[in-house]
């Protein structure tokens, strides 16, 4: 990294590089040019950037048990009497009111949008996703709280039908999702079932490629009157894609790719051997 060399820089690009090799003495000239087919021809980058994490959990048998807990749950047949939901929290949608209009796109000109906006509140998006037809539910809250949490669920427990008594819900490990309120009253409401993927594992919720869709199709450009014009629109939306719902369909190929680095009680056993 530059820092390493006494460069103040994020990470090296072929210019930089170029600079520094003949700093170093390295060489006694050199081109960017020719930096980078050189790092070309060792298939390097060090420009690109790419975000990961180190794992807090270990990747051992009982992460493994787990994912395929929620994969199963997301492939097998259900029973007519079950429904599986995976559920998440879009959190701090502003309407951002702007003084302007934005403009439509014309000949040569893109959609423009007023560069200043008001700050008016945010609201935050409680959805569920139906992970066999698509169905989105989704109400929308001032706050997000064990309370907030628990109106979804009676919102969600007066939408489905009572013919319904197992419903399945996949979703991550925040205290608010585990708080003594909520499992209070879950208690009371014996059909409803929670799953909670391993930390770190948001990509096992469905409701998160639904999340991306909703900010690519209809939150990329904020521009709402106010929170409730931001929440009917939300609405509006949802609307919109239940009347042509799709389930996603759902792959284990990243499942196994993280169950490969698994140190599973099958490979331990066969390490000893």
């Amino acid at each position: 990294m530059p820092d390493s060399q006494g460069r103040s820089l994020s990470q090296w690009d072929s210019q930089e590089l170029a600079k520094e090799l003949v700093r170093a003495g390295i060489v006694g000239s050199i081109s960017a040019s020719t930096v980078r087919r050189i790092l070309r021809s060792h298939q390097l980058k060090p420009w690109r950037v790419h975000a990961w994490l180190s794992p807090k959990v270990p990747r051992d048998s009982a992460f493994a048990k787990s994912i395929r807990e929620i994969t199963r749950l997301y492939t097998r047949k259900l029973k007519a009497n079950e429904i599986v939901l995976c559920m998440d929290e879009k959190t701090s949608l502003q309407p951002r009111p702007r003084p302007v209009a934005t403009r439509p796109a014309q000949a040569k000109l893109p959609v423009r949008v007023e560069h200043e906006y008001k700050r008016d509140g945010a609201l935050n998006l409680f959805a569920a996703f139906d992970t066999r037809s698509g169905k989105v539910w989704g109400q929308t809250y001032e706050r997000k709280r064990q309370v907030e949490m628990i109106q979804f669920l009676e919102y969600l427990d007066g939408q489905i039908p009572q013919t319904i008594t197992q419903i399945h819900i996949v979703l991550d490990n925040l205290p608010m999702h585990k708080g003594v309120k909520v499992q209070a009253w879950l208690q009371t409401h014996p059909r409803f079932i929670f799953h909670y993927p391993p930390v770190h594992c948001s990509w096992m919720n469905q409701v998160e490629q639904w999340f991306s869709i909703l900010q690519r199709k209809r939150l990329k450009i904020a521009n709402f009157k106010d929170k409730q014009a931001l929440a009917e629109r939300l609405q509006a939306f949802i609307a919109e894609w239940n009347a042509q719902a799709h389930p996603f369909q759902w792959s284990s190929k990243s499942g196994a790719k993280v169950m490969a680095k698994c140190k599973t009680a099958k490979k331990t056993r066969a390490k000893a051997v």
